[in-house]
């Protein structure tokens, strides 16, 4: 099923695809999507091994925790056998260049708020700035970005690979780019205090 839980109450347990897909997209292992036959509980394969995902169904809720708590055990060791590191390795991280990258970015999204500001003050008349300012930022940064880490990991557990969640984002900008390129008026000499 599409693990698409913006409120985060589904646990995604009623289906063996769904245990095994949560399992590996929550421990940030990419995988390939085979389909199997019908009624085929799912099976992952690690290198020669292969792990049964549970099937939960006629399961007590006992049951189907104890399945999947051993599911999970199992996948932990065939994860572990394989080479999979169990997290990262703190020695193998580049601490000045992480912190760098992060300053970066900052000042990038600090450096866009003046601008932005002045261009959205700029396009509506002063009668409904506020409303026609707050509303398409709260929209862009609420709901468009509020968005972002449960849509990323819908995208991610439907297709198997961990970077394929980036495309929400980079869909989203390319979008609000051409919105902007094409249907932003120009404000030049407009007023700013006409009705």
């Amino acid at each position: 099923s599409l693990q698409f839980d913006p409120v985060g109450r589904t646990q995604f347990d009623e289906r063996s695809c769904d245990i095994a897909k949560s399992y590996l997209t929550g421990n940030g292992v990419s995988y390939d999507n085979v389909r199997l036959g019908a009624g085929a509980p799912a099976e992952v394969r690690v290198g020669a091994r292969v792990v049964v995902a549970p099937q939960p169904e006629g399961l007590s809720d006992a049951q189907r925790a104890a399945a999947i708590e051993a599911f999970r055990l199992e996948m932990d060791g065939a994860l572990e056998a394989a080479g999979y590191p169990d997290a990262a390795a703190p020695d193998a991280i580049n601490r000045p260049a992480v912190i760098a990258l992060i300053a970066y970015f900052v000042i990038l999204g600090a450096g866009l708020y003046a601008p932005l500001a002045a261009l959205l003050v700029e396009l509506f008349p002063a009668r409904i700035r506020y409303t026609s300012l707050s509303f398409p930022y709260h929209v862009g940064s609420g709901w468009i970005g509020g968005f972002l880490p449960t849509t990323a990991f819908a995208i991610v557990a439907a297709t198997g690979s961990i970077y394929s969640g980036l495309w929400y984002p980079v869909i989203a900008l390319g979008l609000a780019m051409a919105i902007c390129f094409f249907f932003l008026p120009e404000t030049r000499g407009r007023p700013i205090d006409a009705a």
